[in-house]
């Protein structure tokens, strides 16, 4: 059981909704990232996604386009950032998950990246561009090396296909609950319990809804229906405004204390 496993069993027990945090690795520069890792814990973090800056974000609105060339201007590579969660696990054993596309890891090398990501300490990949059907011996290998193969399933995903997907992953189900890409949202989807409900009859797996949550009452209200939920560009555009001031991270760790005590709203004893 690795750190992303422990940590939803050790939630379960408590009986607590988590709270999954995206930023960009290198946004505005890897100090600041790693500075931001160990705060993010310590502000109610669960679970810290780290998205390796790519040319092409696909999935990416603009907020977290935008982060991503901050990260590239900054100089940040995929090794740069392995050593980066080195060095933040020399301090912390905050689960670390990689949001990353293909072509980083086929450039680099899929097993080659697998085996050194393990070895940094990461403990878990989401390949936002890897539909499961295309993703050969990748679950396997991940397996091999203790690490948790995070997939998404959409709003559109056909109810045969989320049996597919949940199959191959491990860790938690990242369930996208709205189309289109990453952003900040006025309002939450209305199709998020009825998804939620149909991936839970198919998978013990704990399910993470993301896409779109901006503040402390959506964190609480959706978080009645997954057993986590996943912020990311309200905690980005957070950074974007701070970068250059010296309370960068200190403003940042509060929103997102605020996003914890909003779903603590719904645990239970």
């Amino acid at each position: 059981m690795n750190r992303v496993e422990q940590r939803f069993a050790t939630l379960k027990e408590q009986g607590r909704k988590g709270l999954v945090v995206y930023i960009g690795a290198g946004d505005p520069d890897l100090a600041s990232t790693h500075a931001l890792a160990l705060g993010l814990e310590k502000a109610g973090a669960d679970v810290l996604e780290l998205g390796i800056p790519f040319s092409d974000p696909l999935a990416d609105g603009l907020v977290n386009q935008l982060a991503a060339q901050r990260g590239i201007d900054s100089g940040t590579t995929p090794a740069k950032v392995l050593q980066t969660v080195c060095d933040i696990r020399k301090e912390s054993e905050i689960p670390i998950v990689f949001f990353v596309y293909f072509n980083l890891l086929h450039r680099y090398g899929l097993e080659r990246f697998i085996k050194d990501s393990a070895e940094a300490g990461v403990d878990g990949i989401l390949i936002l561009d890897l539909p499961p059907e295309e993703s050969g011996n990748y679950s396997e290998t991940m397996k091999e090396h203790g690490l948790c193969p995070i997939f998404l399933v959409a709003p559109t995903t056909p109810p045969e296909r989320i049996d597919s997907i949940v199959q191959h992953g491990r860790g938690f189900i990242y369930y996208v609950s709205r189309e289109g890409v990453t952003g900040m949202q006025s309002e939450v989807s209305s199709r998020i319990d009825e998804m939620t409900a149909s991936i839970k009859e198919r998978t013990h797996l704990p399910i993470a809804i993301g896409f779109g949550i901006s503040n402390p009452e959506q964190a609480r209200q959706v978080s009645e229906a997954g057993d986590a939920i996943v912020v990311g560009s309200a905690i980005v555009n957070r950074i974007a405004e701070m970068v250059g001031q010296p309370e960068m991270v200190d403003s940042v760790c509060q929103f997102v204390c605020s996003l914890a005590e909003g779903i603590q709203q719904n645990s239970h004893d």
